[in-house]
């Protein structure tokens, strides 16, 4: 399994000579499988990039996994160009929390007046699928949801293939409980011994004294549950829009001071725009 990024940041596109090393598009995720097939998790600004990549290939048949409603995970979709290409097929899953269905949700990112075309006037074949399942497969991956701690909810995603896992958590306040979310003790199951989870650690402690119940982690906080849970890599996601390069570093390079402090031996990293992992 191959896992590239291609947005890391949260909340909204920055830009600037601060932002060089980690990028400043928003949340956007592609998966490749051992026979190749193709998967996205949201569409945040960053996957403006990532379609071209995939005219640019040839692809014309994956899928794509929404988290939450939220705009900068949803921002790129117009900006997405196999959209507007026919015999391109999209299948598409999320869990419909905050509007009635899954294309509701889609659809109103291009509503006038606030984008030109219509979401009806797009060409891709677009085929819905409710992911509030616990578990669901995409040929050789087995997929499993959990409720994410966010407000308006969301899901957080599993994707096992050849006895490896990827965990996918991010916009998931881990110490408050918003409506529909889990405890701690969960997230730290769900996790449990995996390859790689990417996990939201948008605050540090002092920022987080404001923005308690804003439904993202402390840093420190998304590292105890790495810890806990046995992973053998940490990811660490969503950076806050006014994170610079040099703060991101100094996040990391605190994380590896307290996993070592602890006697382990877990990798950390921060995700940046065109990262490549292979689990």
């Amino acid at each position: 399994m191959i896992i590239r990024c291609w947005g890391a940041r949260g909340s909204i596109p920055v830009s600037g000579s601060e932002y060089l090393k980690y990028g400043g598009d928003t949340t956007s995720i592609e998966i490749r499988t051992k026979s190749n097939d193709v998967i996205l998790i949201d569409a945040g600004s960053g996957i403006r990039r990532l379609g071209n990549q995939i005219m640019a290939e040839g692809v014309n048949s994956f899928t794509m996994i929404f988290t939450h409603a939220h705009w900068d995970h949803l921002m790129g979709f117009p900006f997405f160009k196999p959209i507007y290409f026919p015999k391109i097929t999209i299948a598409m899953y999320g869990c419909s929390y905050a509007q009635s269905s899954l294309k509701e949700i889609i659809s109103r990112v291009m509503e006038p007046p606030h984008f030109p075309v219509n979401f009806e006037d797009i060409r891709a074949d677009i085929l819905y699928h409710e992911a509030c399942v616990e578990e669901f497969r995409i040929n050789s991956v087995t997929i499993s949801t959990i409720p994410i701690s966010h407000p308006n909810q969301g899901e957080g995603f599993k994707f096992e293939e050849d006895g490896k896992t990827f965990v996918f958590l991010t916009d998931n306040e881990l110490m408050y409980k918003h409506p529909g979310g889990c405890d701690f003790q969960d997230y730290m199951a769900f996790s449990r011994g995996a390859d790689l989870l990417i996990h939201d650690a948008e605050y540090t402690e002092t920022e987080y004294l404001r923005t308690r119940a804003w439904g993202h982690s402390v840093y420190t906080d998304a590292l105890n549950l790495a810890l806990e849970a046995g992973v053998q890599r940490l990811g660490l996601f969503h950076h806050n829009q006014e994170r610079s390069d040099d703060q991101v570093d100094a996040i990391v390079q605190d994380c590896r001071r307290l996993i070592k402090r602890e006697g382990r031996k877990m990798d950390c990293f921060a995700l940046h725009q065109n990262m490549e992992i292979k689990i």
